[in-house]
């Protein structure tokens, strides 16, 4: 008698997110190093990421923006990792990362209305991240929508 093999469902929208953290990670790593380096982005000529690095909008009492931003990646990076290995997370993981894109994806919206509206230069790794933890907070409302059950 053959027996049929249970497979577990595939929890695309977690590794999606790891995928989109990890970038999110890496564009703020590199903000956070040009900040404290201080030296300019490579930019080649699409839009103006000195002008937005060096505006009083960059930080937030001497801490720069950026490196906000890799926390909160590292740290909902953090989560989806070991959500799967610890029990207590996988109850409680996918609505702390819905927390932190939704904080990140809000701050993310205002900083890009300064962006356009008061500095009136783009920064392509900012707008990157914007979409960036856009998408993670997309993900994390699915995720907490579909529940503990379907993964």
């Amino acid at each position: 008698m053959v027996q049929a093999v249970k497979r577990q469902p595939q929890d695309w929208l977690r590794w999606i997110s790891v995928i989109l953290g990890a970038l999110g990670a890496l564009d703020a790593g590199y903000l956070t190093y040009i900040k404290l380096a201080h030296v300019e982005a490579i930019c080649r000529g699409v839009g103006d990421c000195e002008a937005v690095n060096s505006s009083v909008y960059a930080q937030i009492g001497g801490i720069p923006i950026a490196a906000l931003g890799l926390a909160a990646y590292l740290a909902i990076l953090a989560l989806l990792v070991l959500e799967p290995r610890l029990a207590i997370l996988q109850n409680y993981a996918p609505l702390a990362i819905f927390g932190l894109a939704l904080t990140g994806a809000l701050y993310s919206a205002y900083l890009t209305y300064v962006e356009l509206f008061v500095i009136h230069a783009i920064c392509p790794y900012c707008v990157t991240s914007a979409v960036l933890i856009t998408g993670l907070f997309i993900l994390a409302v699915l995720r907490v929508v579909r529940g503990p059950l379907d993964e």
